[in-house]
């Protein structure tokens, strides 16, 4: 998207903007994405440091929801018959864009919201979240900036005081904020985020259950891993779950290990139980029997609903006259699981001969696999750590010497940085650093030639 110039809001310097109106989530699946996210119109002063969303007029359409909105900035001061002008035209380019077929009545009354943050909320309306679960959210939020800006030793105070917030969704906040910052090897963040966390997992009921879940799912996960090593056998799961046999670990263990719990793992357990005799000990194993069953009939429900939803998903997508469009838009919602009905459906229509059905599902398969393939930089860099030798390298180096831009090394320095300092790690981050050294040298000699031609 092509940049635009304008005024930062602040300092009123020159400052480019990629400035988007239109979020169509019939064009880009992304849309919404970019604008709750507010990634979309962000500007980033180099005069000033400021940064924000730039107030432009926005138009939001979801054809799913049947959702048309717009907004206009207040600090614009445009008269309305203005506002339309502009608007119009934006909106115009949406119905445009729809099939016939699908211009419906709604988008002939479009909502005009008030605020931009009606807006944002208008939308995560439609998707099931109100007002008050918005609100709730950012009462945690605030209160995880008040700790993180309280000194340590005066937070227990304020934990005390608003431990009734301090619950499960908070702590997936927490959670959520620390995963970003090791995403981006942000070392000073990561500090004193873990440091709060340890100090409400000790000083919090919530926190206390949820650190004591953790162990019981890091003990469970690593007993399977052990046993795995030489081969697991339902004996060999049957010894964990007695082992480990805490609500959590039990849990844990079937859902990973739930194609070994079969018919023929349960006759073993059975037989257990009926050659076991202390009652207590029969008792005990007759509940994890019972325990398992109702684990894997949960398990096994929550497979059968995720593949109804993956067939139905399918047949929309099947039944739009553009399959890859279609596609396209719901690529967010493909999962594993349709997949394996995408897998199954093709299977069926060879087998009966349905020659129509097979070509759109294999326009379906050549979709996905497209957007499953790995971006250019990482096929790149990953030939690149495949060389032989010092010889060899060079020369894969020159051949793509096209694709060596700065947006690549960029790629390079950051797989360097997050790599794990670990043992098990020396020998690709070793080969990282010859592939690295090598791409900035010959980048180097690259813009030496480039300066000298000119």
């Amino acid at each position: 998207m092509a940049k635009t110039q304008t005024a930062c809001p602040q300092c009123r310097q020159p400052v480019l903007v990629e400035v988007e109106q239109v979020f169509d989530l019939a064009k880009d699946p992304l849309a919404k994405q970019k604008l709750l996210s507010n990634q979309a119109n962000f500007v980033q002063c180099p005069s000033c440091g400021y940064q924000g969303v730039l107030g432009v007029p926005v138009v939001y359409h979801d054809p799913d929801k049947e959702l048309l909105l717009t907004f206009f900035p207040p600090d614009l001061k445009t008269p309305v018959n203005e506002q339309e002008k502009q608007v119009g035209p934006l909106i115009q380019r949406i119905m445009d864009n729809l099939p016939k077929e699908k211009r419906k009545a709604y988008l002939l009354q479009p909502k005009s919201m008030l605020t931009y943050q009606t807006l944002i909320e208008k939308i995560l309306e439609a998707d099931g979240i109100t007002k008050e679960m918005l609100d709730n959210q950012q009462k945690r939020v605030s209160l995880l900036q008040r700790l993180l800006q309280s000194p340590a030793d005066q937070r227990l105070k304020i934990i005390e005081q608003e431990k009734d917030i301090i619950d499960i969704s908070f702590f997936s906040i927490l959670s959520r904020i620390i995963e970003s910052a090791m995403a981006e090897g942000d070392e000073n963040a990561q500090k004193p985020l873990l440091e709060l966390q340890q100090q409400l997992f000790e000083n919090t009921e919530t926190g206390r259950q949820l650190f004591l879940q953790a162990k019981e799912t890091e003990s469970g996960i690593k007993a399977l891993q052990e046993a795995g090593k030489d081969g697991l056998t339902r004996e060999k799961l049957l010894e964990i779950l007695i082992k480990y046999n805490s609500e959590t670990q039990i849990s844990t263990i079937a859902s990973l290990a739930r194609a070994g719990l079969d018919y023929e793992f349960f006759r073993i357990l059975s037989e257990r139980i009926d050659n076991t005799p202390d009652q207590k000990d029969k008792d005990s194993l007759i509940k994890l029997r019972e325990d398992l069953l109702a684990i894997t009939d949960e398990i096994d429900k929550q497979i059968q609903s995720q593949l109804i939803h993956s067939k139905e998903i399918l047949e929309k997508i099947l039944a739009n006259e553009s399959i890859e469009e279609e596609l396209t838009r719901q690529l967010p919602q493909l999962n594993e699981a349709f997949l394996q009905v995408l897998q199954n459906e093709l299977s069926v229509a060879r087998k009966s001969g349905d020659l129509d059905r097979i070509q759109k599902l294999e326009r379906v398969m050549i979709v996905i696999e497209k957007a499953s393939a790995p971006p250019e930089e990482v096929k790149l860099l990953e030939e690149l750590l495949a060389y032989e030798d010092e010889s060899n390298l060079n020369e894969m180096i020159a051949k793509n010497g096209e694709s060596i831009t700065q947006e690549f090394i960029d790629i390079l320095n950051s797989v360097m940085t997050r790599l794990p300092d670990q043992k098990e790690q020396e020998e690709i981050a070793q080969r990282l650093s010859i592939v690295y050294k090598a791409v900035l040298n010959f980048s180097m000699k690259k813009k030496m030639r480039e300066s000298k031609s000119q």
